[in-house]
């Protein structure tokens, strides 16, 4: 479903600068946008939720979409998981994996209180990243000898994201009247901004495909992919120190 690549495809100086220019520009742009990497809830929304009680479903699912469509870490994967994915029904299979595991761990976690450090959480998240495109670069195949299970590690990577958001769920003390039906109103509008962002990355992987510079310049895609990763983890484990 995927066609590794070599590791000497970075071996001209060109490539390498093509690279370099890539994670600069990159790297900065996440240096001035670090919040929204977080799953950090907008001060509006996050009043919204602490004073509403009862079931709010409209208002639920409305938040639910808003905070896939703008969550860049979900994105990020996304597009990792269906880089090289043709078929329908493997986009399908890998989305709905991501989905049961994103779904299981944000709605057991609120319900049961289960809360996670937020820094670590989202670090682990930025890691989901970087694994993600080391297997689309074909590296544990080149470094292990064999490759790890892709649909068991899109399900198990679904579970921490799905925890990234209950952490914060929680840290706002949603109102317990009400709760079970916003928080599946708030699952239902999680998936809709999922179909909404990955019919996006569909069109455009569809119309990048159909060019030439496709397979010229999908390691480096990767690559920059990697970089994000990184920086989201460092973000985040820097957080966790500092405060």
């Amino acid at each position: 479903m995927f066609r590794p690549f070599r590791w000497g495809r970075l071996s001209s100086p060109d490539s390498r600068r093509q690279v370099a220019s890539f994670c600069l520009v990159l790297v900065t742009l996440l240096l001035f946008t670090s919040t929204a990497f977080a799953h950090a809830v907008a001060e509006g929304d996050k009043g919204y939720i602490q004073e509403i009680t009862g079931v709010n479903l409209l208002p639920f699912i409305y938040l639910g979409a808003k905070h896939m469509v703008t969550g860049y870490d979900h994105i990020l994967f996304l597009l990792g998981v269906i880089f090289f994915l043709y078929r329908m029904k493997h986009i399908g299979l890998y989305v709905s994996l991501f989905a049961v595991g994103h779904s299981t761990t944000m709605l057991l976690g609120v319900y049961f209180n289960i809360g996670i450090n937020s820094f670590i959480i989202d670090a682990i998240i930025g890691l989901s990243v970087v694994y993600k495109a080391l297997d689309n670069m074909g590296a544990y195949q080149r470094w292990l000898g064999f490759q790890p299970n892709t649909k068991a590690a899109t399900l198990i990577f679904g579970f921490f994201h799905g925890f990234g958001l209950s952490t914060k769920i929680i840290e706002y003390e949603i109102s317990p009247d009400g709760l079970v039906p916003n928080l599946l109103a708030f699952n239902v509008g999680v998936e809709i901004g999922q179909l909404m962002a990955l019919g996006v990355i569909l069109i455009a992987m569809s119309y990048w495909r159909r060019t030439e510079s496709f397979w010229r310049h999908a390691y480096t895609a990767n690559v920059v992919m990697m970089s994000a990763g990184f920086v989201l983890m460092g973000y985040q484990i820097t957080g966790y120190f500092v405060s």
